[in-house]
């Protein structure tokens, strides 16, 4: 397929894609849809972007009018069709404000099924402020994460440690001057038939645990040099730093927004990279119908993945081009209006 960028309320352009026969074919959905804040979003003839203050030259980028129950319906309609959309083992990420995201979540367990719910990501959208109110200071939204099934597309993504996460983490070194740390071979979780409950090197695990592997994996490890024991005779397995792929990314992200966005409410580029590769393979649909200027388009070009981008707004359509434009060799699309 060709890549697909729509002019349409998205909700035509939703319907459109399932009657062109998308149904079940989508991977990955990432959308960050109005945030019901009543506000009006603007730019300048110089490309600033505004909501309450704006230039006298500003035209509008769209308004985020709806709020409520009405509100709530707008999103249930969209996200109905997105869940027809995704394939079984397809993942939404929904962008979200804090003030209305809890609401959001329980639409969203509604739909997905709260089996489904995966994570309530904190973003760090910006750094402190000092504004004098009644309350904490708001630096961050939400990522709510679902998946359509058990067996969702999970690229896991890592982080790499600093030379600060190494000296912590792995605080051993061995006669060969490499730096490790060891980790416990049992699990929680007492088995009474199965490999993980045989003795290994004639000792069982504790009490209410099971080896993390079979015995015979053990013994690999072991005759590998990979099990480390302790004075009192306690295994451990070695894990080297140099061999790490880094650390587990946690539910905390810190990807701020760009300081001169080109469109209001513009995301980071890097956060959208990140989910892109984590919840879709090369031979992936990426789909984001509220597209804005094109982030999530940029990514999944980016990183080779097909994609569908869909806005309303004349100002993003252009916007998402001209962002679009900079990859012009490896990435062409259908241009349409519903």
């Amino acid at each position: 397929m060709n890549n697909i960028l729509i002019k349409s309320d998205n909700l035509l352009g939703l319907q459109w894609l399932l009657d062109q026969g998308y149904e079940g074919k989508i991977d990955l959905v990432y959308i960050d849809p109005p945030f019901a804040t009543g506000d009006i979003f603007s730019i300048d003839a110089s490309g600033r972007t505004a909501t309450i203050s704006k230039a006298a030259d500003a035209v509008l980028a769209y308004k985020d009018h709806l709020k409520g129950a009405t509100y709530i319906d707008f999103l249930r309609q969209r996200i109905l069709l997105l869940h027809k959309l995704l394939s079984d083992k397809g993942s939404i990420y929904l962008h979200i404000d804090y003030k209305i995201g809890h609401y959001v979540k329980v639409l969203m367990d509604e739909i997905f099924g709260m089996r489904n719910f995966r994570n309530d990501i904190t973003r760090i959208k910006c750094n402190p402020k000092n504004f004098s109110r009644i309350g904490y200071g708001n630096i961050k939204d939400m990522v709510l994460f679902y998946t359509k099934g058990n067996h969702p597309i999970w690229n896991e993504p890592k982080l790499p440690y600093s030379d600060q996460d190494l000296l912590k983490a792995y605080n051993k070194i061995d006669h060969a001057g490499r730096y490790y740390t060891t980790v416990p071979i049992h699990a929680p979780g007492e088995t009474k038939d199965g490999e993980t409950c045989k003795p290994f090197r004639g000792i069982y695990p504790p009490a209410g645990r099971h080896w993390r592997c079979s015995v015979d994996e053990l013994e690999r490890l072991d005759k590998a040099g990979l099990i480390e024991w302790s004075k009192n005779g306690n295994p451990r397995k070695i894990n080297y730093a140099a061999i790490m792929k880094g650390k587990k990314v946690q539910d905390i992200w810190d990807f701020k927004d760009p300081t001169y966005p080109s469109y209001p409410t513009q995301k980071n580029l890097d956060m959208l990279n990140m989910i892109v590769k984590a919840s879709s393979n090369t031979d992936s649909i990426v789909l984001d119908c509220f597209c804005g200027s094109g982030t999530t388009l940029q990514a999944a070009t980016l990183l080779n993945r097909k994609w569908i981008g869909i806005d309303e707004s004349d100002i993003a359509i252009k916007i998402s081009k001209q962002n679009l434009n900079q990859y012009s060799l490896c990435c062409t699309y259908d241009y349409i209006e519903l």
